[in-house]
């Protein structure tokens, strides 16, 4: 279990490093990273690129996040702690995502991955964490406190409605760093200076 585990986390942490939306701006002639926000996520890439390219890149976004976990459920033979190592295996693209490798360790904020791990996870805590972040975003206009909202409630979602216990402490870590990652956003919202996507402004 232990060799399979380390062989699956690393591969995990691979994939969630795959910069996908700065691929798809090296694709077409940009660097999305000198644009805009300057974040290689979705959003960024949205506003940058275009729907297109950036609803690509959040599938994409999403895809290794779910895939990693997928994997792990598949490969990870049965034993004690087994649901807790596909957990972290999650956690692992996760922090592949904010933290790749392939672009010293500067990455994105790991909201669109995080959704992909909770998917498998709890696809009803995602419908819920869905539904809290549209209705953040369309009060407040800010898609930063749609994500903070919705990644701080899932993991209590999947608490609430019976998940594993065993991927919980991997949830909670994910939610905190997301949190983390978003510190310049929580700032600026404390200050009133966070931008809203209602006028045409960066997140």
């Amino acid at each position: 279990m232990a060799i399979t585990f380390l062989a699956v986390f690393f591969l995990s942490y691979l994939i969630g490093a795959i910069p996908f939306g700065l691929l798809f701006s090296r694709a077409v002639g940009k660097d999305v990273r000198r644009e805009g926000s300057g974040n290689i996520g979705a959003t960024n890439v949205n506003r940058v690129l275009g729907k297109k390219l950036g609803i690509l890149t959040l599938l994409c976004d999403v895809a290794k996040g779910f895939l990693p976990v997928f994997l792990a459920s598949i490969l990870l033979p049965q034993g004690e702690n087994r649901e807790f190592f596909i957990g972290l295996c999650g956690l692992a693209a996760v922090i592949g995502h904010m933290f790749p490798l392939y672009l010293g360790f500067r990455g994105g904020k790991g909201v669109a991955t995080a959704l992909g791990v909770f998917l498998c996870f709890s696809p009803w805590s995602i419908l819920i964490g869905l539904f809290v972040f549209l209705a953040v975003v369309a009060v407040t206009g800010f898609v930063s406190a749609g994500s903070l909202a919705a990644a701080g409630l899932i993991p209590f979602c999947i608490w609430f409605l019976g998940g594993n216990t065993s991927i919980l402490l991997p949830a909670f870590v994910i939610a905190v760093l997301i949190w983390i990652k978003h510190s310049s956003n929580i700032g600026r919202l404390v200050r009133g200076e966070e931008t809203s996507w209602k006028t045409k402004s960066s997140p």
